[in-house]
């Protein structure tokens, strides 16, 4: 029986695979340690912290994350990200009568908040930072986490030293940067398997937010939750980093907030919202993670309705696993 005919590939196919090769070429001899800036600075977090003033240092330092450190074991214990912060706020929303404990509440017992909610708890992977680049994506891609700390031994000690933490924009800004080869990404879109187009969650600027967070954020397992008018046009957008500038100095009734007087507490800083179309290309994306601080796109149609969300997940999903098994 002769077997079954495959559609040849167009030039502009063999161009976007040969990107991609280019791009993991690149990611497995290159390092984490490369993606560091020459000077920077970390914040770490000893798990006898209360949580309240855990939120308050990294609002006064303008981070959503910091390591966690066991003073007792001198060991890595994990990161801290708005994710132990939402579960927080899901456990007491559970327990209302719980909640005058809230402000005695310490960072070592955020393990046990995971266990009452029933939620699972992210890895707490690592990874050495002169190991490949491409491990610390992988990685990444398996604990579905958004960055990863990076984990050195000090020699003289044996002991763990936590060194930085990358995330997955740093990654792809880093790529951006220095792979000419994303310019070869020219495929629309529209003709990739990257992004979630359908049953994409969604609010106004009416919804409260914590029905925006249990029913979207924790439900969904998403980050980001875009916000409409009446007529489906996109407005702006509630991320979960809003959680940690909401409940500041513990103010967690304004969690009863809409989402529109919530986003007014946002700093003038806010960058808005990144936006594309399914005719854009992943070069052009590229272009733009390299020029600026973007945690995701928002994809409209021609009338600036909602049509998906890009998030840098989804991109650093096709970049490595995309044709991945042609190779040779």
């Amino acid at each position: 029986m002769p077997g079954r005919n495959l559609a040849p590939q167009s030039a502009l196919d063999r161009e976007q695979i040969d990107g991609l090769r280019a791009i993991r070429a690149f990611l497995k001899v290159r390092t984490s340690y490369d993606v560091l800036p020459l000077s920077y600075r970390l914040i770490t977090l000893d798990t006898s912290l209360l949580v309240k003033k855990s939120l308050n240092t990294l609002i006064q330092n303008g981070i959503v994350s910091a390591p966690l450190w066991d003073s007792n074991s001198s060991t890595f214990a994990g990161l801290l990200t708005t994710s132990d912060y939402i579960n927080v706020i899901q456990y007491y929303w559970q327990n209302p009568d719980a909640f005058k404990q809230i402000d005695r509440f310490r960072l070592s017992s955020l393990r046990e908040i995971e266990k009452a909610i029933g939620v699972l708890p992210l890895e707490t992977v690592s990874v050495h930072p002169h190991k490949p680049l491409y491990e610390a994506c992988r990685r990444m891609l398996v604990s579905r986490a958004r960055r990863i700390p990076l984990v050195d031994v000090d020699h003289e000690t044996n002991r763990q030293m936590v060194v930085s933490v990358i995330t997955q924009y740093r990654i792809l800004k880093f790529v951006a940067v220095n792979v000419t080869a994303t310019q070869m990404l020219r495929k629309p879109l529209k003709d990739l398997n990257v992004g979630t187009y359908n049953d994409v969650a969604k609010a106004t600027m009416d919804t409260p937010v914590i029905e925006v967070i249990i029913e979207m954020l924790v439900k969904r397992s998403i980050s980001s939750v875009p916000i409409v008018d009446e007529d489906g046009v996109v407005l702006n957008i509630f991320e979960a980093v809003d959680v940690i500038t909401i409940i500041k100095g513990g103010a967690y009734e304004d969690l009863n907030l809409t989402v529109g007087e919530a986003l007014m507490k946002r700093s003038d800083d806010f960058p808005g919202i990144y936006t594309c179309s399914v005719h854009d290309r992943l070069d052009t994306i590229f272009d733009t993670i390299r020029k600026s601080r973007v945690h995701r796109f928002v994809v409209l149609d021609e009338q600036n309705h909602l049509k998906g969300i890009l998030t840098l997940s989804d991109i650093l999903q096709y970049i490595l696993l995309e044709g991945e098994g042609d190779e040779p």
